[in-house]
């Protein structure tokens, strides 16, 4: 069984080489999909639904990060116009949710208790995109 940072890689290779075989075995039927950004800017989502080819927007992770059991965060930017994150949830080897961050600072934190009488929360991932560093743009916070 592949783990879940290796199936991401996979996708992100195959919809760079235009496998949309190879990607739709990765992803569930029923995709839970969710956005922020400007809306020309829903390049994952056009690919996916294959309103755009693989030709469009290219999508080359300068990162990929496992979370848990269940989180891959890969993040990703081109100059200072375009920065992404992606955050996938994969269950039994398929991706059941995607989050798409375009041009957002992203925090995630982990809001789990560590034992039943503590309830802190703490950092998991936070964005890092060294050409953006100075540039102001929204931010958000996930909690898994």
């Amino acid at each position: 069984m592949q783990n879940n940072k290796a199936i991401v890689e996979a996708l992100y290779k195959a919809l760079a080489q235009g496998q949309t075989e190879t990607v739709a075995k990765v992803l569930a039927t029923d995709l839970e999909w969710w956005f922020h950004g400007p809306p020309k800017c829903q390049h994952m989502m056009r690919v996916l639904t294959g309103d755009s080819g693989h030709v469009g927007f290219k999508f080359e992770p300068r990162s990929v990060t496992e979370i848990g059991d269940y989180c891959v965060i890969a993040e990703g930017w081109e100059g200072a116009q375009a920065y992404w994150v992606h955050v996938w949830t994969i269950k039994d080897g398929l991706i059941t949710q995607f989050r798409e961050y375009f041009n957002t600072w992203l925090t995630v934190r982990d809001l789990k208790p560590l034992g039943w009488k503590e309830s802190k929360s703490f950092t998991v991932w936070q964005s890092m995109p060294r050409d953006l560093f100075h540039r102001s743009l929204p931010s958000l916070l996930l909690a898994i």
